[in-house]
């Protein structure tokens, strides 16, 4: 492989070499076909000079034109790619004119290359996610700015001395601060999960209760809807989980409000449990809208809405999947989600076995 590689890319020595040689061969053919210089030297002695200096002169020449001509401008971009990938070490000074610095570069310039292009790309993507978020931030804050604002008006435009407005737009600016409130709050959450500042008070508790829990303190909820929740057959028993439990309650209730919320009229909302190796493994399955595969990828990411109409209709702030996965990823643990449109939804998480 490495008569292969140097054949390829031969050195400037070797280059510098087979330059000298062919001069010399021709200067001496020459000399013999047309004419002979150096008349006070013997005809092999003659040969013999002649030879030496044309090589000598033509190896140095294609040395110095190789130096300064091409790998000068060739090692300002090897040092600059090199230096970047080993910022450590130190970059080449002195060009060695015995290595295979062409290959070399051609090597370094093309992962160089691949690696500018997976960052761009990277870039490209995340610039895409920021100008998306910093539009639905806006969007989900002015939404309730702006009706504080038309509320306030009202009052101040003669509506404050009006029994029958002015307690109703009270409550309705009320109504919209709270909103105000949970956005900020919930992405304090967020912001917090991911920078490790949230401290998780890990315990041992009972997965399977605390669902139950869940499930009673959200039926007043699910009755409006008459969907009904359960515990799938054959897994009311016992699992014994360790994790920080109000922040797990946080997950499964978003995770079943997002179930009440979706959930066809009269439909059902199930909790299984599995013990898979060293983890408790949860599913929450619904019977309801279901959600289109297109979406799914996204559907963690900061207020990301299937149908943003409707999911403003029904509330929330946009963040409760996100806060779900930031939760489960404190945990070292992750979610999942599988779903058909007019089918259901299952959302699959993890949590470690006590």
């Amino acid at each position: 492989m490495a008569s292969i590689s140097a054949a390829k890319n031969p050195t400037p020595r070797t280059l510098a070499l087979i330059a000298g040689l062919i001069a010399a061969v021709t200067l001496l053919f020459v000399n013999h076909v047309f004419y002979r210089w150096m008349p006070f030297a013997s005809d092999w002695l003659n040969d013999l000079v002649s030879f030496l200096l044309t090589f000598a002169a033509v190896y140095l020449i294609v040395i110095y034109l190789v130096e300064f001509f091409i790998y000068r401008k060739i090692k300002v971009i090897y040092k600059s790619i090199f230096s970047e990938k080993r910022s450590r070490e130190k970059a080449y000074g002195k060009v060695n004119l015995d290595m295979d610095i062409i290959g070399d570069v051609n090597k370094e310039v093309s992962e160089w290359q691949k690696d500018r292009s997976d960052e761009i790309e990277e870039l490209r993507k995340m610039e895409t996610f920021r100008k998306e978020f910093l539009g639905n931030v806006s969007h989900e804050l002015k939404t309730p700015i702006f009706n504080i604002q038309g509320y306030i008006h009202t009052l101040l435009d003669g509506g404050l001395e009006d029994k029958d407005v002015n307690i109703q737009y009270l409550q309705r600016a009320a109504r919209s601060v709270e909103r105000l409130c949970l956005i900020v709050d919930d992405l304090e959450s967020i912001s917090k999960l991911e920078s490790g500042e949230m401290i998780l008070e890990q315990r041992t508790f009972d997965i399977n209760e605390l669902m139950k829990d869940v499930f009673e303190s959200l039926e007043l909820q699910a009755r409006e809807k008459k969907i009904s929740f359960g515990i799938k057959e054959g897994n009311d028993e016992s699992y014994y989980v360790i994790a920080d439990k109000e922040r797990i309650r946080q997950v499964l209730v978003n995770l079943l409000v997002n179930s009440i919320k979706y959930g066809k009229e009269g439909g059902r909302t199930v909790a299984g449990f599995y013990d898979v190796d060293e983890n408790i493994l949860v599913e929450i399955t619904d019977n309801g809208i279901g959600i289109d595969p297109h979406h799914l990828p996204r559907l963690f990411e900061r207020f990301y809405r299937v149908d943003k109409s409707r999911s403003r209709e029904q509330g929330g702030t946009g963040l409760g999947l996100s806060i779900v996965k930031h939760i489960l990823e404190a945990h070292g643990q992750s979610i999942s989600v599988r779903s058909s449109a007019g089918i259901g939804t299952t959302f699959t998480l993890t949590l470690k076995k006590a």
